[in-house]
């Protein structure tokens, strides 16, 4: 069964992802900020992780990611932002970060399945 991780300090967000995803086989993880995703991803390794990139403390989404993509038991885990941050500057930013894709809130949610069944195939 695949892992996902969803990272969203929003309770309410985590939760219709959460249901977005129950008509996969996933085995679901929630993490409500940056700190807790990486403790999770160095734990349980997901094969995906959704990440917001606006929450509070430290670290953020992006460098929530950026240290999951730079630690060598972790840089596997496909990483895909989920976050009200819809410029231009942003998307770099989230793929600079290392991020694999950026999805902009408010979200299609069968876009959002789409993209994960491609990421994990």
């Amino acid at each position: 069964m695949k892992k996902i991780l969803i990272v969203d300090d929003q309770l309410e967000v985590r939760e219709l992802v959460e249901v977005t995803l129950r008509s996969g086989d996933y085995a679901i993880l929630k993490a409500e900020n940056g700190k807790t995703a990486v403790d999770i991803a160095r734990a349980e390794k997901p094969d995906l992780i959704i990440m917001d990139i606006m929450m509070p403390g430290s670290p953020d989404g992006l460098e929530a990611t950026k240290i999951i993509k730079s630690d060598p038991g972790t840089r596997e885990c496909k990483v895909v932002m989920l976050t009200g941050k819809g410029q231009a500057v942003d998307r770099e930013k989230g793929f600079e970060a290392g991020a694999d894709d950026y999805f902009i809130k408010p979200f299609s949610p069968l876009e959002l399945i789409n993209k994960i069944e491609e990421f994990l195939e």
